[in-house]
């Protein structure tokens, strides 16, 4: 007999986490696998963070916390998103999660309704189509390649537009791709949008603080047409280093703000207290680290995207943020070595992992197959030699 509900059976798992789990059986096997697959920074939590989660176990941060979060994190974030972005959130618009990807479903979850349709550019991130899928919703997904750098146009996003779009979902900068909007470029989709009141924007602007463009980041919220229907996603993970602490938050209208306390309330109720009180000293403390950090990363990326171009066959772009390179990989389907054959993009990071112990993730876990993506968030002697291997590995196919 079969236990499972339908709504669980039609999800998809996570590739990027079993792709990072086979990586540690591998490990734990004794075979040296060097890890691209993991979308998570290799730094510690900078110290003061650290030392203000402690003083909170010696406070007795031991109580449940209100639904929502700490009225003093959620101010905390207000403010970072006045100073940072100039966009205005009272507190009581903010609702604190376990991470950011709670808070992205919850908001869906809170919004969509059976048959209601989602636009989302791919590539996009893995969780996005199957989040649609938990709340009945209709996945309409747009394609942006390499050559437009991943990015969809004005004539796109009205051309996917119908009677029964209900939200536009954007990531910029971009997981999988790194791609970066301009002010400009989301301009244009503004103005696509200012014509349908009815879409609820969903900006997932995470990795916003890993952004290597001279223009800098340009939230969705900061455009007054649509500020009124504009959701933002983010959180502490990725620009503090403090993925395992699990917290973020959305940022939204006042309604879809009380929806979403209304629906976490039943379901995981508030954030860990002593994570909340690091997170607000992430936002309140000194920032230094986060620009050390970006840097770090932007050096990794010149060195990969490097490496990466003198393989022959893979086409590459200059991400313009986050950590991700996504290079296509079209040219080795249908390659072999020995009696292996490259059938797809799945089978190409599979052959990368047993052949050049690096692991990677197919495109098609990002609805964009013919590419693989690598995370450049390890040192830079890991990610040498990893290119070499891969390299090497992808020598090997005839």
């Amino acid at each position: 007999m079969n236990f499972i509900s339908q709504r669980v059976s039609s999800l998809a798992a996570s590739q990027t986490l079993a792709m990072s789990q086979k990586s540690a059986e591998l490990r734990a096997a004794g075979i040296d696998v060097i890890n691209l697959s993991v979308g998570e920074p290799d730094f510690f939590t900078p110290q003061h963070i650290k030392d203000a989660a402690k003083a909170a176990v010696d406070a007795n941060f031991s109580f449940y916390t209100p639904v929502p979060g700490y009225m003093s994190l959620r101010k905390a974030i207000a403010d970072k998103l006045a100073r940072e972005n100039g966009v205005t959130f009272a507190p009581e618009q903010i609702v604190v999660g376990n991470g950011a990807k709670q808070e992205l479903c919850n908001v869906i979850l809170a919004t969509v309704n059976a048959g209601d349709e989602v636009i989302i550019p791919v590539p996009a991130w893995v969780s996005y189509v199957e989040m649609v899928k938990l709340a009945e919703g209709v996945c309409v997904t747009v394609p942006a390649g390499i050559d437009s750098n991943f990015k969809i146009t004005p004539t796109m996003l009205e051309a996917a537009i119908t009677p029964r779009t209900r939200m536009l979902l954007l990531c910029s900068p971009s997981n999988p791709t790194g791609s970066v909007y301009s002010a400009a470029e989301l301009r244009g989709l503004v103005e696509v949008l200012e014509r349908h009141p009815q879409i609820i924007v969903v900006s997932d602007e995470i990795y916003e603080h890993i952004n290597y463009t001279d223009e800098g980041f340009t939230s969705m919220a900061s455009f007054a047409s649509i500020a009124d229907r504009t959701v933002i996603i983010n959180g502490v993970s990725k620009a503090y280093a403090m993925t395992g602490w699990r917290i973020g938050y959305c940022a939204a209208p006042l309604t879809i703000a009380k929806a979403v306390t209304k629906l976490q309330g039943q379901y995981t109720s508030g954030a860990s207290s002593i994570a909340q009180k690091a997170a607000e000293a992430a936002y309140t403390g000194p920032q230094e680290c986060v620009g050390v950090m970006r840097e770090a990363f932007r050096r990794r990326r010149d060195l990969v995207v490097a490496m990466a171009r003198e393989i022959p066959g893979l086409k590459v772009n200059e991400p313009g943020g986050a950590f991700y390179l996504f290079p296509q990989v079209e040219a080795y389907i249908g390659k072999r070595c020995a009696d292996r054959v490259i059938n797809d993009d799945s089978d190409l990071a599979m052959y990368l992992l047993d052949e050049a112990h690096v692991a990677t993730v197919a495109g098609s876990a990002f609805c964009a197959p013919g590419y693989i993506r690598l995370s450049y968030a390890a040192s830079d002697q890991s990610l040498a030699e990893a290119m070499r291997r891969i390299a090497a590995a992808l020598a090997k196919l005839q």
